[in-house]
């Protein structure tokens, strides 16, 4: 087997994260998601499956842009505050010279009318007459016929996940259901005799299972189907059975624990007995979550974690997240980020990328990213606190205290707070 990595005694060479990426989606070929089709109601966050084409233009007339008198707009020329004019209000869907017609904001113009007076810049005299004092130009306060959309045009592209707006776009073009990519199904699993259920009560040598919530939850918001497939003991043959259950129902596996060089670090072992190419990267040049592997079985997936919960979830951030987006054929990584400085200097560890959590936040019209305080990857705490990270470079000890970093956020961004 071509290893990136050698891992006999322990991890004695790490891989770069861009050479894990590129080595592992080399040897990967997803298969292409299914389309099904689904109504608006239930599109919310579902990636398009195909590019959407305007079948009527948008709006379909010219219409008004405000609330007033739509009118010729030669029947206002030279009108002042001191030279009103007197225009006859008429309810026929013909409008004519000196007349105007009493219209609300989205209604069509009546045929005839090129402009329409705000209501602000008539004065109503009686049911049959209007006093105008401000001229308009043909065109003003008119939307007209396909000005927002054209018949023809693309709307919605495939590969774009569909937000309230793309949404209301869709309904106003008459469509009230869309064909979108099925959901990649992703299983997770947890391996680790310490480890139980939330709930139990707890031994002085057991912890409670936290990763598999988490890492579903962030499966779920990315637009896949969480599938639980428990927690497992440290032996290989129930590690290895639970795993194949994995790829038989779901297009992805992701695993917690198990991972480093310890006598039960058997995951990656259960991957490679369940077939070729097995595990293709174990170990890799980042703080946390060095202890990530990337493995192909069955051409699918398995993502293998570190028991951390915050080494699992930047290890899902740099890998389990990109290969969803490229399995949804998103074309570009979606990514929220910031530019910030940063409020206190902080060292790490020449030759590893470090994947710092910060609390970004606004102050003065300003952005800051101040570091959280933390003891440890396995600090789960941190992460609530945290509402991004930002990445240190392999090649530098660390960052001085108000460089310029780049936010990439997970959370909202609130106002300062002690962190």
């Amino acid at each position: 087997m071509n290893h990136v990595l050698v891992r006999l005694r322990g991890f004695e060479k790490l891989t770069t994260i861009e050479e894990a990426k590129k080595t592992f989606f080399k040897r990967l070929e997803m298969d292409i998601l299914e389309n099904v089709k689904i109504s608006l109601k239930e599109a919310l966050n579902r990636v398009i499956a195909e590019d959407i084409i305007a079948g009527k233009d948008l709006p379909p007339f010219d219409r008004s842009a405000v609330d007033g008198y739509a009118v010729k707009a030669q029947s206002t020329f030279g009108v002042s505050q001191f030279n009103p004019k007197k225009l006859e209000i008429v309810n026929g869907p013909i409008i004519g010279e000196n007349q105007a017609v009493e219209i609300w904001t989205g209604n069509p113009l009546p045929e005839g009318a090129n402009a329409v007076i705000m209501l602000e810049y008539g004065r109503k005299i009686n049911a049959k007459i209007v006093e105008v004092w401000k001229p308009v130009a043909p065109g003003d306060n008119v939307s007209k016929r396909g000005e927002d959309i054209r018949k023809g045009e693309i709307v919605v592209k495939a590969g774009t996940r569909l937000k309230p707006h793309h949404l209301g776009l869709l309904a106003a073009l008459g469509f009230v259901a869309v064909k979108v990519l099925r959901k990649p199904r992703v299983a997770v699993l947890a391996t680790g005799n310490e480890l139980v259920e939330p709930g139990k009560t707890l031994t002085s040598e057991q912890v409670v299972e936290v990763n598999r919530i988490i890492l579903s939850g962030l499966c779920q918001q990315l637009g896949c189907e969480a599938v639980d497939l428990g927690i497992v003991r440290d032996d290989l043959e129930e590690i290895t059975s639970r795993i194949q259950k994995g790829l038989e129902i779901a297009d992805i596996v992701i695993t917690t624990g198990g991972t480093s060089v310890g006598i039960k670090d058997l995951v990656p072992e259960a991957v490679n007995k369940l077939g070729k190419p097995g595990v293709i990267v174990h170990g890799i040049a980042m703080r946390p979550a060095m202890p990530t592997a990337l493995g192909i079985v069955q051409n699918k997936p398995i993502i293998v974690l570190s028991g951390n919960p915050v080494a699992a979830m930047i290890g899902f951030e740099v890998f389990a997240k990109p290969l969803i987006l490229k399995m949804l054929q998103i074309p570009t990584l979606e990514i929220y980020a910031l530019k910030a400085k940063l409020t206190r200097k902080v060292s790490s560890v020449l030759g590893r990328r470090s994947f710092l959590r910060v609390y970004a936040y606004m102050e003065n019209g300003e952005f800051y990213a101040s570091p959280v305080r933390v003891m440890g990857s396995s600090i789960l705490s941190t992460m609530s606190r945290a509402n991004g990270y930002i990445i240190i470079p392999e090649n530098r000890g660390g960052l001085e205290a108000g460089e310029n970093v780049t936010v990439y956020l997970f959370n909202y961004l609130g106002g300062k707070e002690d962190v």
